[in-house]
């Protein structure tokens, strides 16, 4: 009898199907906000969502920001899976995101770039998946001190 791991693809797939759906290119806007509500930063981006079927990551996301200044910042973030929840560990943050009973993508997120600063975001898919949105509420020492509001649609 073959005792083999488990493949992490297909782990993550069953226990996160509703994140599935998210696959593809999104483009919008991210709105940063301080604690007042004040906008502090906004940006266009374009979230590309890849989902391979072979390889040590089940989720890969590429991100491009751009600035009305010409500013652009690009990050590729691949995820591994393990113990229920997609894992990240990149050079700006690590932590893990999870996914609802209602198919709500939930993800908690320390900032290795900004010690003492973590996120919390939930990702909502609209209905008939075209459009979502992403709210991030930040903390530093346990105290709220931004909110990140992106809304997309999908290319």
């Amino acid at each position: 009898m073959s005792t083999s791991a488990p493949d992490p693809i297909a782990a993550f797939r069953a226990a996160m199907p509703a994140m599935l759906d998210h696959e593809g290119t999104w483009v919008g806007t991210y709105t940063h906000l301080d604690a007042e509500a004040r906008i502090i930063d906004r940006h266009a981006s374009r979230v590309v969502c890849e989902f391979p079927e072979t390889g040590p990551h089940p989720y890969i996301q590429h991100n491009t920001f751009t600035w009305d200044d010409g500013r652009v910042q690009t990050a590729t973030l691949p995820g591994t899976f393990r113990d229920g929840r997609l894992w990240w560990d990149t050079d700006t943050f690590s932590g893990s995101a999870w996914e609802s009973l209602d198919g709500f993508i939930l993800l908690n997120l320390d900032r290795k770039d900004e010690p003492g600063t973590r996120f919390h975001e939930i990702i909502l898919l609209g209905d008939g998946g075209t459009h979502r949105t992403r709210t991030w509420h930040w903390l530093k020492d346990g105290r709220l001190v931004r909110r990140t509001v992106c809304e997309e649609r999908r290319l």
